[in-house]
């Protein structure tokens, strides 16, 4: 109880550094290796595999801050690491600007079916990727909640297929920051409400942080 009680001061910035600060340093790095004209595509696939080796490793990095700070890894911390060191080796291999485009959509994909056959047949990854964020929250609304993340993820491919065609490379970049991490944020929000009416716990949760990727 006394190592339990130790870790709650210090979870609530690591947790929020943890799960965003290896995003934050791939666009650090992106930003300072992008040719400034924004016209350069060989420069801006450059950046874009440096960004993503900056990624890779501060990914690592929060995976061990985990387990050395906080004393656990989450099965989410473990899953969106191994996505990111996945995917992130076949951006720096192909350095391809279509597939770095079309990568989230099929990451997206995978949760939405994922998500949705389990919830079909009754059962919550989400549950089990997430562990105790949720304390006191019951089986039907962990089933709800995996619905709606499915369909969320739906909504979340179809718009990043969408953009591939409808704006420039340096501008879907962007918006992978600006449009689709704010998008996850209000969702999240949004969820708060069913999950009370199904017994979440609000201040046994404030310190839990982990949501599904944003991709």
């Amino acid at each position: 109880m006394t190592e339990t009680n130790a870790q709650k001061p210090k979870s609530g910035w690591l947790n929020v550094a943890v799960d965003y600060g290896p995003l934050l340093v791939f666009f650090l790095t992106y930003k300072y290796f992008s040719p400034e004209d924004g016209g350069d595509m060989v420069g801006e696939i450059g950046a874009v595999v440096r960004g993503t080796g900056a990624f890779i490793v501060a990914a690592i990095v929060a995976l061990i801050v985990s387990k050395v700070r906080l004393g656990k890894v989450s099965p989410m911390l473990w899953l969106s690491t191994a996505l990111i060191v996945g995917f992130g080796a076949l951006t720096i291999y192909f350095q391809d600007e279509r597939f770095i485009q079309w990568k989230p959509t099929i990451v997206y994909a995978i949760f939405a079916v994922v998500l949705l056959v389990g919830y079909s047949r009754g059962r919550s990854l989400l549950k089990v990727l997430l562990e105790a964020a949720f304390e006191g929250l019951n089986d039907e609304g962990w089933l709800k909640l995996s619905r709606n993340w499915g369909v969320f993820f739906i909504f979340l491919g179809a718009l990043n297929t969408v953009l591939i065609y409808g704006v420039s490379f340096e501008t879907w970049l962007g918006m992978k920051l600006w449009l689709f991490l704010p998008l996850t944020f209000v969702f999240t929000f949004t969820q708060v409400p069913m999950l009370m009416r199904h017994g979440l716990d609000v201040e046994a949760n404030n310190e839990a942080d982990d949501t599904p990727p944003p991709g």
